[in-house]
């Protein structure tokens, strides 16, 4: 999803279920005018074979980043390279209907815009 033909505010970077929630989360940014991107990046290995001027196209130098992936946060840090945050997860050994544990770490539409409308 890209909202604009410019250079997005946000570009959000997820996978799997995640990306369910940031396009609900896009949509809810786009209702107020800001210029959205998603990026769907099931394989970062794959992200990483191709060339800089496809990785720069994919991820503009523009705007803010917030990576969102329901696991280890840690690998995301690099694609937000500074511009942005991750949500994810920082502890192991939590067990609960997921749900719950969905809203406990942030992972809903809610919780996510508005960590994107901080960064913005």
């Amino acid at each position: 999803l890209h909202s604009s033909t410019g250079a997005p505010a946000i570009t959000f970077i997820a996978t799997g279920s995640e990306v369910a929630l940031v396009l609900a989360t896009a949509r809810a940014l786009e209702a107020d005018g800001v210029a959205v991107r998603v990026v769907s990046m099931p394989c970062v290995e794959v992200f990483e074979q191709q060339d800089d001027d496809y990785r720069a196209h994919v991820l503009p130098e523009q705007g803010v980043r917030l990576a969102v992936e329901a696991g280890v946060r840690d690998c995301w840090w690099r694609y937000v390279a500074g511009r942005g945050d991750v949500i994810g997860m920082t502890t192991f050994g939590q067990s609960a209907p997921a749900k719950p544990l969905f809203e406990h770490y942030g992972f809903t539409v809610d919780a996510i815009t508005a960590v994107a409308r901080r960064l913005l």
